[in-house]
């Protein structure tokens, strides 16, 4: 086996830590456990490393992890800390042996699905938000400002908007299903905000109950499907306004792997005049892509090594 090819791709994101030992486009194994918070909280550096290196020793027997030649990491909170960022590229490098690449979780999953091209991407998961590389590499963003701010769109959005669409209906508003589904949840409609404020994770939990909208809009259920149609509205703005006179997209994340709501969100993007091209690849490919390639047109957002 050349192991000139051989590198280890970490995704170690909020929710989950996923790693691969891979060689060219092969999987040559795999682990993962929970994620943590990110790069910007105190000593998030050491945390995200510890993490990394525990679920790589996760791989199964007889990987040849010590044939390794590379390590592109995608971690939340990059572009919170360079310093931190920096720092994690340092350790990972000085415990594997190998030059590692160090990169935010949103480039590398702009990275992956254009591979290195310019453009825009639109992620659509627990959060949204829009990226676009110039083809001077200078990075436009739109929206990604968390549950509080922003994630206008998003899974936490459709899923907050659709309990409250259910409690609404039990306080005599437009009928819909999503009553029943949000009362299966927490035993009663009185008990939705207890149950959700008892939640370690309010926003990835409303995220949850997305599939229920997606359930209920698809069954016909005017309320969910309104909800979906005011979604993909506000996703066409996220991606006008990182896009500026770009007319093309590449979509991303847990929700749009829906083809019901990414059929609506096409359609709402064609009506804007944008077009959506296939995306080539995750943000797994893109830490990869990372990994292996210098001189990127995103390269002034990987840290490498414990520099910039």
């Amino acid at each position: 086996m050349g192991s000139e090819n051989v590198i280890l791709v970490a995704d170690v994101g909020k929710s989950r830590c996923r790693v691969e030992l891979r060689q060219g486009d092969k999987v040559l194994g795999s682990a993962d456990q929970h994620g943590f918070p990110g790069l910007g909280m105190d000593h998030g550096a050491r945390f995200a490393f510890e993490l990394l290196a525990d679920t790589a020793a996760m791989l199964p027997a007889g990987v040849p992890s010590d044939s390794m030649w590379r390590i592109g990491a995608a971690v939340a909170g990059v572009e919170a800390s360079a310093e931190n960022s920096r720092e994690l590229a340092a350790l990972l490098s000085e415990r594997f042996r190998v030059p590692a690449a160090v990169l935010s979780d949103a480039t590398a999953a702009h990275l992956g699905a254009l591979q290195g091209a310019p453009g825009t991407v639109l992620i659509v998961g627990t959060g949204a938000v829009a990226f676009r590389f110039d083809d001077a590499g200078n990075l436009h963003r739109a929206d990604g400002w968390g549950p509080l701010l922003g994630d206008l769109g998003s899974g936490r959005w459709i899923g907050q908007q659709g309990l409250q669409a259910a409690l609404q209906a039990h306080d005599g508003g437009p009928a819909t299903s999503l009553l029943a589904a949000a009362t299966a949840l927490a035993g009663s409609p009185a008990r939705l905000p207890a149950w959700l404020a008892e939640s370690d994770n309010p926003a990835r939990t409303m995220a949850g109950f997305t599939l229920e909208v997606l359930h209920a809009a698809e069954a016909g259920d005017a309320v969910g499907r309104s909800l979906l149609h005011e979604a993909c509205r506000l996703l066409v703005n996220t991606v006008t306004l990182a896009s500026d006179d770009s007319k093309r997209v590449a979509l991303l994340g847990g929700v749009v792997k829906s083809e019901f709501f990414a059929g609506l969100l096409h359609n709402a993007l064609a009506s804007a005049g944008i077009e959506v091209v296939a995306r080539l690849g995750d943000g797994m490919d893109g830490a990869a892509l990372a990994a292996n390639r210098r001189g990127l047109l995103q390269e002034r957002y990987i840290h490498r090594d414990g520099t910039v």
